[in-house]
């Protein structure tokens, strides 16, 4: 990947030390950031493409290369694959979290790519995120000096993929790994790739008056919580859904706010409660 890929990181200062404490920062350093020189590999990527649940997976090897082209081979090759399933995540988006592996020291990384394409889920064995929803807030981020050689390091990366499958109906876990490491899952709404799939088949828009269950807008897990909440209580906010489900304050008024732009709950004073049209929706929801 070329150095002009982030032309708003800037290449860190070498540090001016001499004589003895020079020679010994410069082992730290070696022995610290040995993965992040620019002649260093991470680990082979190992990518399983499930064609169907019930048939073994193809396996496709991202070689151990320099950490600027191996992250733009896995986030590449990822993409396409999932393309190639009929999925529609966005290429920057699995780049965000290709990116995120710096993170994991590139450990044993593997990416799993679901029938369909739509849902792709990414697993290390590094050091794990002990603080997962913090880890998903703007502005938070644990990238040393030499980690920003390569990311932004800015906490910008897992909250736009998080808001960015919010946004369309899609979601994004994190969770631990079974010995150690993470886990990070995108899946997409299945009524809008289901909708998306139907127009590609028929080569046209579908035609004819939708049903509510059609025009329905894809809901989140936590924006079907808030629904849930909402069909036994006449209104909500923040803190009665973190008590009810846990998660923080800010998640779920951006919930709040998401479900409000989509027309199902409207604001009444310092809290929201159902619109009419999120009334069916919530009928909908509960026979599902």
């Amino acid at each position: 990947m070329g150095e002009d890929f982030y032309p708003w990181v800037n290449e860190p200062s070498a540090p001016r030390l001499s004589g003895q404490n020079n020679a010994h920062h410069v082992q730290e350093m070696s022995e610290t950031f040995n993965f992040l020189r620019d002649d260093a590999a991470p680990q082979e990527a190992r990518i399983a493409v499930l064609d169907a649940v019930d048939v073994a997976p193809r396996i496709v090897i991202v070689a151990p290369q320099p950490i600027r082209s191996y992250v733009d081979e896995l986030t590449q090759t990822t993409y396409h694959l999932a393309k190639e399933q009929g999925g529609a995540i966005p290429f920057m988006v699995i780049r965000e979290v290709v990116e995120n592996l710096i993170h994991a020291y590139f450990t044993d990384p593997v990416v799993t790519i679901f029938p369909g394409g739509d849902t792709i889920r990414f697993a290390d064995r590094g050091p794990g995120i002990p603080a997962k929803e913090q880890a998903l807030e703007f502005g938070t981020t644990t990238a040393s000096e030499a980690m920003k050689r390569y990311i932004r390091g800015v906490g910008f990366g897992l909250p736009y993929v998080r808001n960015f499958m919010d946004e369309h109906g899609g979601t994004l876990s994190v969770e631990d790994n079974l010995s150690g490491g993470t886990i990070v899952t995108l899946s997409l709404g299945v009524a809008r790739t289901e909708g998306a799939r139907a127009e590609a088949r028929d080569g046209s828009p579908r035609t004819g008056e939708p049903t509510l269950a059609e025009s329905l807008p894809d809901l989140s897990q936590n924006e079907r919580d808030i629904v849930c909440y909402l069909a036994k209580h006449h209104d909500v906010g923040p803190k009665e859904l973190m008590a009810a489900y846990g998660s923080s304050a800010p998640t779920w008024s951006r919930r709040l706010s998401s479900l409000e732009r989509k027309g199902i709950v409207e604001k009444v004073g310092q809290k929201r409660r159902l619109t009419p049209l999120g009334s069916k929706v919530c009928r909908l929801v509960a026979a599902r």
